[in-house]
């Protein structure tokens, strides 16, 4: 079937037209989980959030313009002011402040630092005169430079986009563990459905048999224990009719809840008929894993971490300064003037300062913590070492495992049908008398553990198939990427 049926498919299933449907394939039940579960919600919610996160983390490398203000800023109460003369009076001030700034401000990535443009203005009103002033700054640039410390921003632009890069193959991923589900979910409900056809089936030719047994035991032909052993398995069938119709209940209930369905939707499942046919070659499998892995990128971020702790350790442990800067135009109103006047003549202003800070005794603090990242970077390399190699043995591993469980299907299946036909066999032996109720017995047991162990060994064959897509991010059957970098 192809994809584009299968997505009218799932469009018409959203109105409702699934209600009508009582046949569901494994790829149909996997586009539905991908498409309208919860679990692919999520996913794509998370997605989404990771994509903002990564808009903030670039919002701060780009021109920030902000206005700032305090309106008003009113005091009517006795206050220390300092006179001319150096001296201090308590005097009662009944007066108001307003300000407002518009700065334009640029972080430098490379430094960790920051230039500014900014202008400002401001309003002084004093109540007990009522004479009021403005004054203010019509232009100013500075910037404020850190000297020694760690460069955060720095640090930053190398994490970050391996951080978000990592969300996108982390959500194919998911999409692919949510396949997963909806398979193994699937072939607990199909287990369920034939489990139950099996035992209805049991049912009517145990109840065809224990009649004809009844027949043949008034005639003498068999003795009571054969009766009573095959009364017995007519009780066992029904009760297994009954566990099997709460499995069914149960596993129904799962899958319809997964897939987002409604409980009075009835999904009634069809086996797979068809197995992909394909080699997996060890060496492309661990070089997808490779190329598209979350893993893959996690390893050299995870390094550059505790590359980063190291870094700020060693910046926080020794001087530490900051270099201020700022030149402008600055002005003031005269007494009850006009607003307009601080910008006619304005006077030239200069501001520079150094602060700094250096540990005198600290008692070994900043030496613990720059050994502490030292120790904690060695561990991280060691891990990062080893999950490298378990991330390409679990490759091989699973590829291996593929080609294993997919020989194993077909034996199964010869293995079931060659099952059947021994107990058809049996039966008509058993009721013309040539074989003992113990064989009949035995070769209704091993029909139906065939049949599971078929649907078991398909139910592992399709987990492994999309296990092997998820591990990989890589279609062996079309030689198709499952992220595409350049889609995203």
């Amino acid at each position: 079937m192809n994809r584009i049926f299968l997505l009218i498919i799932i469009t018409i299933s959203a109105s409702g037209w699934i209600e009508a449907q009582t046949k569901l394939s494994l790829e149909e039940v996997v586009m539905l989980a991908k498409n309208q579960s919860s679990s692919a919600k999520r996913a794509e919610t998370r997605k989404e959030n990771r994509y903002w996160q990564y808009r903030t983390f670039r919002s701060n490398y780009v021109p920030q313009l902000e206005l700032n203000g305090t309106i008003p800023t009113f005091t009517r109460a006795v206050r220390r002011v300092q006179q001319p003369d150096g001296s201090f009076r308590y005097l009662f001030l009944n007066q108001n402040t307003a300000q407002l700034e518009l700065s334009l401000n640029q972080t430098i990535a490379a430094t960790g630092g920051q230039v500014f443009i900014s202008s400002s203005v401001e309003r002084f009103d004093d109540f007990e005169t009522d004479g009021y002033v403005y004054g203010g700054d019509p232009v100013s640039i500075g910037f404020l430079q850190p000297l020694f410390g760690f460069n955060e921003l720095k640090w930053d632009q190398k994490i970050e986009p391996l951080r978000f890069e990592e969300s996108k193959r982390e959500y194919a991923e998911e999409m692919e563990q949510i396949s997963q589900t909806a398979v193994q979910l699937f072939f607990d409900l199909l287990t369920a459905q034939i489990s139950l056809n099996i035992a209805q089936q049991n049912v009517n030719s145990n109840d065809t048999i224990y009649k004809i047994a009844q027949g043949r035991y008034e005639l003498g032909k068999i003795p009571e224990n054969d009766l009573l052993q095959l009364e017995l398995n007519l009780m066992n069938s029904r009760q297994s009719v009954a566990q099997a119709e709460l499995d069914l209940e149960t596993a129904s209930l799962r899958l319809r809840s997964f897939l987002g369905l409604g409980d009075n939707q009835n999904v009634e499942l069809s086996v797979p008929s068809f197995l992909p046919d394909f080699q997996v070659d060890e060496n492309t499998a661990i070089e997808m894993a490779k190329k598209n892995r979350a893993d893959a990128i996690a390893f050299t971020r995870r390094k550059l971490e505790a590359d980063r702790d190291v870094a700020q350790a060693v910046g926080s442990s020794g001087l530490n300064a900051n270099l201020f800067g700022r030149f402008g135009l600055s002005n003031q109103s005269s007494l009850d003037g006009q607003f307009n006047e601080i910008y006619s003549d304005p006077n030239q202003q200069l501001i520079a300062n150094v602060g700094f800070t250096i540990p005198v005794i600290d008692w070994g603090r900043q030496k613990a913590r720059k050994r502490t990242a030292q120790a904690n970077q060695q561990l991280v390399e060691f891990t990062v070492e080893q999950d490298v190699i378990n991330f390409e043995e679990e490759v091989l591993t699973q590829a291996r495992t593929f080609m294993m469980l997919r020989d194993q299907v077909a034996i199964a299946a010869k293995a079931d049908e060659i099952s059947q036909k021994r107990y058809e066999i049996s039966k008509n032996r058993y009721l013309i008398g040539k074989i003992s109720i113990t064989d009949l017995s035995l070769a209704l047991t091993e029909k139906d553990r065939a049949k599971q162990d078929y649907l078991t060994s398909l139910g592992n064959f399709w987990a492994s198939y999309y296990q092997l897509r998820g591990l990989t991010l890589y279609d062996f059957e079309t030689g198709q990427q499952l992220y595409n970098p350049e889609l995203e």
